[in-house]
């Protein structure tokens, strides 16, 4: 019996996984796409070394929200495209992936047969709330049973302490019994039409996304929240780096090549060129978190501390941005940002974005992208010494 368990549950590991490669198969927003029918003038281009494949872009759309620093993408199409073809943003009432109305339409239903990402995590920290009580419970039982046994000078009995491998949640039905029939004014709401659901979720970008989407793929219009107008690409590079600016109309945060944004944002481009999915590691007290495929398939393999250089030192000096860990942190910081993630299967990543100097380059390319290519990353890898897995 339990090696049929066992299949059936591999089954259903192997249904998920395939599932999830179909969903997400795409790493990014543009897609390639054969003609279904190759024509005369296909078979041509072929010979001479041209192909027909199409590029195709969804073109999305989004607001711009200089408070709180993102992009609101409010057509549940257009979510769903950002999402799935490379994990972009997050909904802003959800963890991760916009799953609001899905919980909702859960909840109504009441059987939680099909449960999101955020229910699943709910579930699993209230069977290991439960499991430490159980623990907890039979330990200080079994410590009872052993000083009555003592005192009485006899045996104590076994005891029965649950392990991981052990323990095991109690369903629903063993906790309570539903009623035969349900209370008259029950079945009154029973009867009763619910109000149908509005999704009021929408996927929210940080501004490094939505910039990546917007220059480096070309697939993400930016609007203006004011006139719904679209930006171009030269409007949306200075309204978000003013976005740091407070007030925005001071001069001093004018012509700044360390400005957050592009501080930042050099090490998102870094990583995403590269093909790693980025998303952000506030949970594990770092910048950034670095997925191989997305968070669908695996964990989080880095953890990335972004750490700014400044080329010329007097510029930091002079500069009226705090950017963090500019200064010289300290070991026990480090130490401690190091074990946190150590515990949860995380290389730390220390990626230095070393800023260009003021007096070397003109102020003049921070009005493009083009200032970009005069930054640097450098990554160090950080592990914790542990001498009794690293005696070899």
């Amino acid at each position: 019996m339990s090696r049929n368990f066992r299949q059936k549950g591999s089954q259903k590991g192997g249904a998920r996984r395939a599932e999830n490669n179909r969903i997400y198969a795409h790493p990014l927003p543009l897609v390639f796409s054969a003609p279904e029918t190759r024509s005369g003038f296909g078979h041509i281009l072929g010979v001479f070394g041209y192909s027909s494949t199409r590029l195709e872009s969804p073109h999305c759309e989004g607001i711009l929200d200089p408070a709180t620093r993102s992009v609101w993408i409010t057509n549940e199409k257009d979510s769903s495209i950002l999402w799935r073809r490379g994990f972009f943003g997050k909904g802003d009432l959800s963890r991760s992936e916009p799953s609001w109305l899905a919980r909702q339409i859960n909840a109504r239903k009441a059987a939680g047969k099909y449960m999101t990402s955020e229910e699943i995590r709910e579930k699993r920290r209230a069977e290991r709330k439960q499991f430490k009580l159980d623990r907890a419970a039979a330990i200080a039982e079994a410590a009872a049973e052993a000083e009555a046994a003592f005192a009485e000078g006899r045996e104590a009995a076994p005891a029965f302490i649950p392990s991981g491998a052990t323990w095991k949640p109690l369903q629903a039905s063993d906790i309570s019994t539903l009623p035969e029939e349900a209370p008259e004014d029950e079945n009154d709401l029973l009867g009763e039409e619910l109000e149908p659901l509005e999704d009021v979720e929408h996927l929210q970008l940080t501004f490094q996304e939505a910039f990546f989407l917007a220059w480096t793929l070309d697939c993400l219009t930016v609007l203006d929240p004011h006139t719904c107008e679209p930006l171009s690409l030269k409007q949306l590079w200075q309204v978000i780096q003013e976005s740091h600016c407070i007030p925005p109309d001071s001069s001093i945060y004018v012509n700044r090549f360390d400005n957050p944004f592009l501080v930042n944002y050099a090490a998102y481009h870094y990583y995403r060129s590269l093909g790693w999915v980025v998303k952000g590691g506030i949970k594990f007290c770092v910048d950034l978190l670095l997925y191989k495929r997305g968070p669908v398939f695996h964990h989080a393999e880095f953890a990335i501390v972004v750490v700014p250089v400044y080329e010329d030192p007097t510029d930091q000096d002079s500069s009226p941005f705090d950017l963090p860990n500019a200064n010289t942190f300290s070991w026990s910081w480090l130490s401690t940002i190091n074990r946190v993630n150590s515990q949860v299967q995380k290389t730390l990543i220390l990626t230095y974005v070393t800023i260009p100097a003021q007096s070397r380059l003109s102020t003049d390319l921070l009005s493009s992208p083009a200032c970009l290519a005069h930054y640097s990353v450098r990554d160090v890898v950080v592990r914790r010494f542990i001498p009794a897995r690293m005696r070899d």
